[in-house]
């Protein structure tokens, strides 16, 4: 990192030395000359700041959502039979059935349980633990 900053400072230098003769290049056409040889430092400088915030944005915003993404995917391709779900909806219930897209979810207490076709991508959670009920415990 030291090494990085070291040239970073090292290339200000020679820009802050040639920015007077840029001016003067303005004023004084035989100072022009310089100018031109020096115009392709002084393009690449003034992109250094895009491309430092697009390097920050991907490592703040772009990578986490795909990664976010990834592994949403990895869980709805490996539903299975007797997963305990959460809907995006909020509601409990077990995978009793897959078919493509489409998910088969028992919802409710006891045996009065209604299967309800959802969407594979409505599906928010696997649950990992047991959810306690005063009647019943639900895995």
């Amino acid at each position: 990192m030291n090494l990085l900053t070291g040239k970073l400072w090292t290339l200000l230098d020679a820009v802050s030395d040639v920015a007077p003769a840029v001016t003067d290049a303005v004023i004084d056409p035989a100072a022009a000359e310089t100018a031109e040889a020096i115009s392709p430092v002084a393009m690449v400088l003034q992109f250094v700041p895009f491309l430092l915030i697009g390097v920050a944005l991907y490592f703040m915003m772009i990578r986490p959502q795909r990664k976010k993404d990834k592994q949403v995917k990895d869980m709805l391709a490996n539903l299975k039979v007797g997963d305990r779900v959460t809907t995006i909806g909020g509601m409990h219930g077990t995978v009793t059935g897959i078919r493509d897209d489409n998910i088969l979810v028992a919802v409710g207490p006891g045996k009065e349980k209604s299967e309800l076709v959802l969407a594979r991508w409505g599906i928010r959670s696997v649950d990992e633990v047991s959810i306690s009920n005063d009647a019943e415990t639900l895995i």
